[in-house]
């Protein structure tokens, strides 16, 4: 089960960094979305994708009596769910406001420092 997995997490990493390299604030955002959902699925993969029985302890033994699931792993892709989720909306306002301002959501038209009849400055080497 864990090579599909690796092949999907390499697909989203791929996608990911394909859409961030865009010059749409829009694709950038999807690119940065898909981007820590291939993160959350690449420690969910690490942690062993195993059938095993939840980490309840009986109350009177002091450890399993027999293997459970890491809760480790399981947790921290709960946080980091969380977290990912507010970064969303955050950058989601961010675009927004910036396109109301700007009145474009490419990152190439936006000069907002330049005056309207001066040259346009060098884009690369």
């Amino acid at each position: 089960m864990e090579g599909p997995l690796a092949l999907l997490v390499g697909c989203f990493f791929a996608s990911a960094i394909y859409l961030m390299l865009s010059d749409s604030l829009i694709r950038i955002l999807l690119g940065v979305t898909i981007l820590s959902n291939a993160v959350n699925l690449l420690i969910f993969t690490a942690g062993r994708i195993v059938k095993e029985v939840p980490p309840i302890i009986p109350e009177d033994a002091m450890v399993p009596p027999i293997a459970t699931a890491n809760p480790l792993p399981q947790a921290l892709i709960l946080t980091a769910i969380v977290i990912s989720f507010s970064f969303f909306a955050f950058l989601l306002v961010l675009v927004f406001r910036t396109y109301q301002g700007l009145g474009t959501d490419k990152t190439g038209k936006m000069h907002m420092a330049e005056e309207p009849g001066d040259p346009v400055p060098p884009r690369g080497y």
